[in-house]
């Protein structure tokens, strides 16, 4: 069993294997922002949601995922950094996060096979297989079956956007594993039916997780924090599972690995939004803590819990169960000071309803909308509006995303336009 488990409350500090100290065991979890500036950067709007957040008490902040791959982004919004990207913004927002106290750490990611079909570049996937969401299946690319260059490419993308998260004065880097982006993807016996040395036994499709850390590990310096975000389940039949997820924690405990954080679910089984296909989370609380309390029985590293924590007590249970650190983000999008709030003795200034539509992907939407919306208007220096509706917030986040995506396709092609121009220079 770890030690990581707080004998003194959620409020006691946590030292990690790489030296570093978490303030409290209370983490922002990350959210896709879906916020990028010009050129794909965070801008003034991010720095001051994250300056915020560090405000409020928490003692670790997660970004929301940050691209690896330029053509490769989860929607139009999306952060990117890449060699080409310009490390200014990037410095101001590590240093916003991290002006009050709280670590700040740079979820880094690929979406693989979950693009929306309307987005230009690339859609790439261990196997050819589509997202299958019923009816709104077409709203996604068809993937392309990665070629081993591209694999190795993409080990490469992961380490350069680590090493400059660092130069830019993050404290550490979470590798998203989870949620069925890229990692994942290959993690799955559903989705990666490759018969070669990255498919088949679990070995193989952990194999470009574990190559990804351990070139991080390699490329970072010692104290920097390298942390995976991995599912404990994805609540599909036939898909990973939580003894997957114990299998891979142990491989990942020998690679200088700081924090697992334990989530689940993925688009085609939204779990992490209380919305499995397979109907095997009920709860309104802790999605997770039931598979997460037996990976912590036998883990050798901490783990965090994220999914639906939003009240005190549901948060010291989760401590009370080994896990290390407690991750919150639709309870820090309406109460961005929550930490603070339950240090002093108070509570939550409310939730949002939860959105309890039939159709479960649309219902996964909606609830995200509505999260993005709390964190446009903290953005600008407002409140949280818990009475927002479903339905007018999943209209508002289109219009943003079709602005963003007009926006990413001029950069993009603009890229595209510039890299063209290099390599005929090179030719001459």
């Amino acid at each position: 069993m770890t030690s990581g488990s707080a004998p003194d409350g959620l409020f006691s500090p946590l030292r990690l294997r790489s030296g570093q100290v978490l303030r409290n065991r209370i983490a922002k979890a990350a959210m896709e922002e879906g916020m990028a500036g010009r050129a794909q950067l965070p801008d003034d709007r991010l720095i001051a949601l994250y300056r915020r957040w560090g405000a409020g008490g928490a003692g670790l902040l997660i970004t929301g995922n940050v691209m690896v791959h330029a053509e490769a982004l989860t929607g139009p919004g999306g952060i990117v950094l890449d060699a080409d990207a310009p490390l200014e913004p990037f410095v101001a927002w590590a240093r916003a996060g991290k002006a009050a106290g709280a670590a700040m750490w740079m979820q880094i990611s690929h979406p693989g096979r979950q693009v929306q079909a309307r987005m230009p570049g690339v859609v790439w996937g261990p196997s050819d297989i589509a997202v299958d969401v019923g009816r709104h299946s077409k709203r996604f690319g068809r993937p392309v079956a990665m070629t081993p260059e591209q694999i190795q490419a993409t080990i490469g993308r992961f380490v350069t956007t680590a090493q400059r998260a660092e130069l830019a004065g993050f404290d550490g880097v979470e590798v998203h594993a989870a949620h069925g982006y890229l990692l994942s993807q290959f993690l799955s016996p559903l989705v990666n039916t490759r018969t070669d040395e990255w498919g088949g036994s679990l070995e193989n499709r952990a194999r470009l997780l574990l190559e990804i850390v351990r070139a991080i590990r390699a490329a970072v310096s010692p104290s920097f924090a390298v942390a995976v975000k991995l599912n404990s389940a994805d609540f599909q039949r036939g898909g990973f599972d939580a003894d997957d997820a114990h299998k891979v924690i142990g491989m990942l405990a020998s690679l200088g690995v700081d924090l697992v954080e334990v989530s689940g679910g993925s688009y085609e089984s939204p779990a992490m939004s209380g919305r499995p296909t397979d109907g095997r989370t009920a709860a309104r609380e802790a999605y997770f803590l039931e598979l997460a309390t037996e990976l912590a029985e036998t883990s050798a590293l901490p783990l965090m819990l994220t999914g639906g924590i939003s009240r005190r007590d549901t948060a010291e249970r989760v401590l009370a169960n080994n896990v290390a650190v407690v991750g919150m983000g639709t309870a820090l999008s309406v109460t961005p000071d929550l930490p603070s709030r339950w240090r002093e003795g108070s509570a939550a200034t409310g939730t949002m309803k939860p959105v309890t539509w039939s159709d479960k992907s649309l219902a996964s939407l909606a609830e995200m909308a509505r999260v993005r919306y709390q964190m446009r208007r903290m953005a600008a220096g407002n409140n949280p509006a818990l009475g927002v509706g479903p339905v007018f917030a999943l209209i508002a986040d289109q219009r943003v995303q079709s602005r963003a995506l007009r926006r990413y396709a001029r950069w993009l092609a603009s890229r595209d336009r510039q890299d063209a121009r290099k390599s005929s220079l090179a030719a001459l």
